[in-house]
């Protein structure tokens, strides 16, 4: 089970829920499942999009 920095990734970048997935273009609810650990698991694109959307590595998504 992976353990993902999301949440503070993404306040450190002063994005909202919304405004991250937007960005992203992923949903809200994959953003709220990996933040409160409710989805454990995500495609790699899907990682690929929040990655890139917070200007950082994939390997930064996780604790």
């Amino acid at each position: 089970m992976q353990q993902f920095n999301l949440k503070q990734l993404r306040e450190k970048k002063g994005f909202t829920q919304n405004e991250l997935a937007d960005k992203a273009n992923v949903s809200r609810s994959l953003v709220v499942g990996l933040e409160t650990g409710s989805y454990s698991e995500t495609s790699t694109a899907s990682l690929k999009k929040l990655a890139k959307a917070l200007d950082v590595k994939i390997k930064d998504l996780f604790f």
